[in-house]
């Protein structure tokens, strides 16, 4: 069984014990042991309850939003999302609950643009696909392998566009033939109700499904990176 697939595995079948309120969260994260028969993990625990009411997302909706996210990145191949899933009971109810990445704070998007650039075309492709409200600086981790995560997705897939982000450094740029491809693959399976597809409407809304897939056809369309719009293009803070 692949590595991703036996976190997964972990992750929805292990007992969880929470062991402490993870800092600066708007909302109320916990890190947790899961321990099972696959052996035993870190993990963020994001319990719906402990979500604070937004005036533009259903109330009690974040943590499906983590995982609709997880199953975008895994579904496109970029895989750069920690593996997450839903857990419809745990200490504090029902939550996403996604694999914690060791990582050192200060080696976020600011510290990493420069050398590792052409890496984050994809994290810009993907945060407009899932329609990213809140695309942080130190929503970007590297782990001691020297690999690249991103997290905490609850503020995305909203019908309106609210795309926030940091990474504007592709605006207005070509999408290019490799990134095209994986667009052209992620629109296929997000028309498949048997794929991806189905697993999104049991995670959102009709019309944030349609939405989703309607984003993808337009950046296949204009085959450009999109350009900020509105009034508040960047999240705050930053990081």
């Amino acid at each position: 069984m692949p590595a991703t697939a036996r976190a997964c595995e972990l992750l929805a079948t292990g007992d969880i014990e929470v062991l402490g309120l993870l800092p600066y969260s708007s909302n109320y994260v916990f890190l947790a042991k899961v321990n099972g028969r696959g052996g035993e993990a870190l993990a963020v625990y994001k319990p719906s309850r402990g979500e604070r009411p937004l005036w533009d997302f259903p109330s009690g909706t974040l943590a499906t939003r983590e995982v609709a996210a997880y199953l975008v990145s895994e579904a496109a191949g970029w895989g750069f999302v920690p593996p997450t899933v839903l857990r419809s009971e745990g200490p504090l109810g029902r939550g996403s609950l996604q694999l914690f990445v060791e990582h050192d704070p200060e080696r976020h998007y600011f510290a990493l643009v420069q050398e590792r650039l052409e890496e984050f075309a994809s994290v810009a492709l993907f945060d407009e696909v899932i329609n990213n409200a809140d695309r942080k600086g130190g929503h970007i981790l590297e782990d001691a392998q020297g690999r690249m995560w991103v997290v905490d997705h609850g503020l995305c897939f909203n019908v309106a566009g609210k795309l926030r982000t940091v990474i504007w450094a592709f605006s207005e740029e070509p999408i290019g033939s490799s990134l095209r491809e994986r667009l052209v693959n992620l629109g296929t399976q997000l028309a498949d109700e048997g794929a991806l597809g189905g697993r999104l409407a049991e995670l959102l809304s009709p019309r944030e499904s349609a939405a989703t897939r309607a984003r993808v056809e337009s950046l296949l369309i204009n085959d450009r990176f999109p350009a900020p719009e509105g009034e508040r293009p960047l999240p705050w803070p930053l990081v």
